[in-house]
């Protein structure tokens, strides 16, 4: 803070709350022109790879801790990121039913397609053929899968001998995204 602006680069009338997860929280009491009021802002600062991560999050709550905002930012941030891969991957918005309940069905249906490739995703990555953990690429491979199967049926190729070589898992891992 200099001159009573807000200096994000360093703040150091601000105050150390904790260090956990290679994240440092500041915190400092703020008067906020546009808001007409005082503000909490929390400066989170990571450390990884040598690499510095920062962010500046806010609270009209005064009185809520740095910690707190700090939760609250990261749980509103994981909730975007799940609507964004329903809607990118599982087709949340391609409901077009008329029925009061068709859309909350959908959105279940939607969430739990989603929770099935998240799981995927998390089940691959443990495994040797490790190309990345993502929905967009838990979706290319289930294609791939598919389509490679479908190819063996139609020119009587056996499947199971294909699906137990390394080639089956580069060919099914086309077009992932690689981590």
């Amino acid at each position: 803070m200099s001159d009573g602006k807000v200096r994000s680069d360093g703040l150091t009338r601000s105050e150390f709350v904790s260090e956990t997860d290679n994240v440092s929280l500041h915190t400092a009491v703020v008067n906020s022109p546009s808001l007409k009021r005082n503000i909490r802002i929390v400066y989170p600062v990571r450390r990884q790879s040598g690499k510095v991560a920062t962010a500046l999050l806010f609270s009209a709550d005064i009185h809520l801790r740095a910690a707190d905002i700090h939760r609250f930012y990261k749980a509103r941030f994981q909730i975007e990121f799940l609507f964004r891969d329903a809607k990118q991957s599982a087709g949340l918005p391609d409901c077009q039913a008329r029925c009061e309940i068709s859309p909350d069905f959908r959105f279940n249906a939607c969430m739990t397609a989603l929770n099935l490739m998240k799981w995927e995703s998390r089940r691959i990555a443990q495994s040797d053929f490790n190309p990345g953990c993502s929905v967009a690429s838990v979706k290319i491979r289930n294609f791939n899968g598919y389509l490679l199967e479908r190819f063996c049926s139609i020119s009587g190729i056996d499947f199971s001998s294909i699906k137990s070589s390394d080639a089956y898992h580069q060919i099914i891992n086309l077009g992932a995204i690689a981590a």
